[in-house]
């Protein structure tokens, strides 16, 4: 982990590199296909977006939280990504998903920047990575 700064146009500009972005996305994707079949399914996924801990912690402190609103909120976020509701995601529907997300995320933090702490190979800190990289080429 390393805390980094960034703004909007640190995820817009990542976004937008499609070579960059997509590099990415496809070596994520790889990365939760653990079965090697090509596809995401429920578990596979879920794993990743329970490693983010959203509602089992509060400003980094644990809280008890449902298990069934756990559930809950982890079967939304498949269903999220799962555009043709087949029960599994694909590298497509998992890259339109995850930028749909970024650019939510981009468009909340605004053109201030901000200090966040980061996990290696977190979407967020490979595009903290790449803006580095563009200014220090400039």
């Amino acid at each position: 982990m390393s805390v980094e700064v960034l703004d909007c146009a640190t995820i817009v500009n990542f976004v937008e590199d499609e070579e960059a972005f997509n590099i990415s996305i496809r070596e994520r994707f790889a990365h939760l296909d653990t079965n090697h079949d090509g596809l995401l399914s429920y578990t596979e996924l879920s794993k990743d977006l329970q490693s983010l801990r959203v509602l089992e912690t509060h400003f980094g402190i644990d809280i008890k939280t449902d298990p069934k609103e756990l559930a809950h909120v982890y079967e939304s976020l498949f269903e999220q990504f799962d555009h043709d509701s087949n029960g599994t995601v694909d590298l497509e529907e998992f890259k339109l998903e995850t930028k749909r997300m970024m650019l939510a995320m981009a468009n909340g933090m605004g053109f201030l920047p901000v200090q966040m702490v980061l996990e290696e190979g977190s979407l967020l800190k490979i595009a903290v990575e790449h803006e580095s990289t563009k200014l220090i080429a400039a």
